[in-house]
């Protein structure tokens, strides 16, 4: 069976990604998904470090794989990743 026929699924759209970030996010540092603002810095605002958002990004991995293929955030790319809306934003362009 070819690989995109067990992951065929309607896309994701931007709400979606922002829905399954925050849920995550909210997971990892114990708060309200509520809590979490799209502008909202990783470090300054939500008080998360460098393995939260490790932890983050194997969430995010995981939960996006099983939805499409391959999903991966490359290491470089984390210390980009400043905001909820820079994680977002990147998942959105790279599932495009």
């Amino acid at each position: 069976m070819p690989a995109e026929t067990h992951v065929e699924q309607n896309p994701l759209g931007r709400d979606e990604i922002l829905g399954i970030v925050r849920d995550r996010l909210a997971e990892i540092l114990e708060i309200e998904p509520t809590d979490i603002g799209e502008g909202d810095s990783f470090q300054d605002d939500l008080d998360a470090d460098s393995l939260a958002l490790i932890e983050l990004v194997e969430a995010i991995e995981e939960e996006l794989g099983e939805r499409s293929i391959g999903l991966r955030i490359e290491d470089d790319d984390l210390e980009d990743l400043k905001t909820v809306r820079d994680a977002v934003d990147y998942v959105v362009a790279r599932l495009g």
